[in-house]
């Protein structure tokens, strides 16, 4: 429950924006582009796998977004990475920014995956489209420490191979040793060889998954509860299961209000969530 406590996060102020300059920016489809960032100033940015930022340029406003890097990379590098999709004035401004342009950053906020739970366990994570933002930095922090954890799957899926993000990344994972990655399209084209359908088919190919498994969901509204219905028939219970809901954020540090669902703030005590907490919460899924 939020309780106002929301003012120092783990790099200071979370009210205050600081500049992160332009790095890389790079168009990966009609809708989304790819941003590699570093804070000016040598400002320090620590966070989470899971964890959301406030993005934004003076005049227009601030949008939430979900680190889309691992923080493996931000401790080597310095760098960290966003994906804006251009929906809105806000997003619009943004995906316009060319590299050596600034954006403002507020953050990190609210709550991550338990990677320290999820070490020594089978993981499975299922992403739909713009899902595989948030969940690509628990993917990169588990292949950058796949000694900590055992079995590896990844099920992605899109509406079409035109809007599969982050390319580079899928032609890594289809021959990688470390990861068991499956993906799935609604629609096809002349060049795809993959399957076609919806992303629960996946479960068809896989032989077993162990009721202790970690799960990680994150995508379209309506693929959570399909998805979930997949996995009681492995008998993974619903403790096992962590669902990512920062679709539904605004501010960022529970003002507004948005993002509240009934005595949850998504924002504070999200956006990643054990399922068995938010399961019988009304609008929650």
């Amino acid at each position: 429950m939020c309780d106002g406590k929301t003012d120092i996060g783990r790099n200071g102020n979370i009210l205050l924006p600081k500049e992160a300059e332009v790095v890389e920016a790079n168009v990966m489809t009609a809708s989304e582009t790819h941003f590699v960032l570093r804070m000016k100033e040598g400002a320090a940015f620590d966070y989470e796998p899971g964890q959301i930022v406030e993005a934004g340029i003076y005049g227009y406003g601030e949008i939430p977004l979900g680190l889309s890097s691992s923080p493996t990379q931000t401790e080597k590098t310095g760098t960290f990475e966003l994906v804006v999709r251009a929906v809105g004035k806000v997003s619009k401004a943004l995906v316009a920014l060319k590299a050596g342009d600034t954006m403002t950053i507020r953050g990190p906020m609210g709550n991550g995956f338990p990677v320290e739970e999820f070490k020594g366990s089978d993981v499975l994570i299922v992403a739909g489209g713009i899902g595989l933002c948030p969940t690509r930095s628990m993917i990169k922090y588990i292949l950058d420490k796949r000694g900590d954890f055992n079995r590896f799957l990844l099920f992605f899926g899109t509406k079409s191979p035109s809007e599969q993000l982050f390319q580079d990344d899928l032609e890594d994972w289809r021959v990688a040793d470390g990861i068991e990655y499956l993906e799935i399209v609604d629609r096809t084209d002349e060049n795809w060889k993959g399957k076609v359908g919806v992303i629960t088919q996946l479960f068809s190919d896989v032989d077993d998954l162990k009721p202790e498994t970690k799960v990680i969901i994150c995508g379209p509204p309506i693929m959570y509860k399909f998805v979930i219905a997949e996995l009681a028939k492995f008998n993974i219970p619903t403790e096992n299961i962590f669902v990512d809901l920062e679709r539904r954020m605004k501010c960022g540090v529970g003002k507004c209000g948005h993002c509240q669902i009934n005595d949850k703030y998504v924002c504070m005590d999200g956006p990643v969530f054990r399922f068995s907490e938010i399961k019988d919460l009304e609008e929650a899924i």
